[in-house]
């Protein structure tokens, strides 16, 4: 059985940020899986999730947000770096991708960062002993970032829908559209569902 997940998110929205911890749960129960972090890169400085969103987010899940993200919940973020850093770890250690999109979240939501310039990527780019190129922190999306669009684009058209994050897990030649909002507040039911759905697919196969 070859199994590959789908992620379309943006890093710095707040429920990309609750949809994680479904990645989470379904990569530690399916480590051979491959998984497609897609980042899509919605937010370019001129305008914020707000906190309206961020408390429907805290009512819908189970994440918290640290005081330093939410004193400026309401400012515009850009994530054109994250998602061009994220680009690159996808071409250079894929393998790290998840736990480096778990410790960028952590870092936005949690420590308030708001990652704008090379010197916000600092301690990750530490923690991670990675050497990214100077290109990843320019303002306007790399080579890369853009190639993860077109892709994301592709996608939306398959599943009809552009709205983000979303999630999408394959199994042989068969799609699963995983609804993320069921399980915000129980992730690992996530595993459950997606079992019963594999299940169903192999009988209807036999």
């Amino acid at each position: 059985m070859t199994t590959e997940l789908y992620f379309i998110y943006d890093s710095h929205c707040p429920w990309s940020y609750a949809t994680t911890p479904l990645v989470n749960a379904l990569q530690h129960a399916y480590p051979n899986m491959t998984v497609h972090l897609l980042h899509c890169a919605h937010y370019h400085g001129k305008d914020s999730a707000g906190e309206e969103q961020m408390q429907a987010v805290t009512k819908a899940s189970d994440v918290k947000f640290g005081r330093e993200y939410t004193r400026y919940v309401n400012s515009p973020k850009s994530s054109i770096k994250t998602a061009n850093l994220m680009a690159w770890m996808q071409d250079k250690q894929a393998n790290k991708q998840l736990a480096l999109l778990n410790a960028l979240q952590t870092a936005h939501f949690m420590d308030g960062n708001p990652f704008h310039n090379k010197h916000d990527f600092n301690d990750i780019v530490e923690q991670f002993k990675l050497s990214p190129n100077n290109k990843v922190f320019r303002d306007e999306l790399t080579t890369d970032a853009e190639f993860i669009l077109e892709g994301i684009a592709e996608i939306q058209q398959v599943i009809a829908t552009t709205r983000f994050p979303a999630l999408i897990m394959t199994v042989n030649d068969n799609a699963i559209f995983i609804d993320h909002s069921k399980y915000l507040k129980t992730p690992q039911e996530v595993v459950t569902a997606v079992e019963q759905e594999i299940a169903a697919i192999k009988q209807a196969q036999n």
